[in-house]
């Protein structure tokens, strides 16, 4: 007879989340799930000025790979957080050598958040960043949001579109994986 395997717990992406938003709160961030109410950020850390975004999914580790990706102009340094650590090293592994190398890429384990690898900013110190003013536009909303002028839990449609279009009248999905500083306006 063979020993019985340990039975794997499927994680939701609830749980995933939350988990997620502790291993942030440890650190002194404050974080926020869910927070335009349409399910946009799946979770928004802020501590003193930084802004990070993480996007969660127990599977389809591509899927979220381009939300962080098209996330990426609203804070200083995105990361994704799958429900298994085998997703998490392939994906380490895909991207080490591209232009998505800056997100970060965490894994749930044992109902702790563990790091593949670190997120980092999307621009060099000294050179040119392209989202300097959507990041202020973002942090001046967390504020009004901090400050009540928000109330929470409002849905951002309305909101959103107007940050959205400050990249230039384009919108997120059509940011490129080659961009800053090669396209039209560069």
């Amino acid at each position: 007879m063979s020993a019985a395997r340990p039975r794997r717990v499927r994680l939701s992406e609830g749980e995933v989340v939350r988990i997620a938003a502790e291993h942030l709160e440890e650190q002194g961030y404050r974080v926020r799930v869910d927070l335009d109410g349409n399910d946009y950020f799946d979770l928004v850390a802020r501590r003193g000025e930084e802004v990070g975004l993480v996007e969660a999914k127990v599977a389809d580790s591509r899927t979220v790979l381009t939300q962080a990706l098209k996330r990426r102009g609203w804070a200083d340094w995105t990361a994704v957080v799958l429900a298994g650590s085998r997703a998490a090293e392939r994906l380490v592994e895909r991207t080490e050598r591209t232009r998505a190398r800056p997100v970060g890429v965490w894994s749930v384990v044992d109902g702790q958040v563990r790091v593949h690898r670190a997120a980092t900013v999307w621009s060099s110190p000294g050179a040119p960043d392209p989202y300097a003013e959507l990041r202020e536009r973002f942090r001046a909303v967390l504020d009004a949001l901090d400050q009540g002028t928000i109330p929470s839990g409002v849905r951002w449609d309305g909101l959103m579109r107007e940050i959205r279009r400050a990249s230039g009248g384009r919108g997120f999905s059509e940011w490129r994986l080659d961009e800053p500083g090669t396209g039209p306006d560069a």
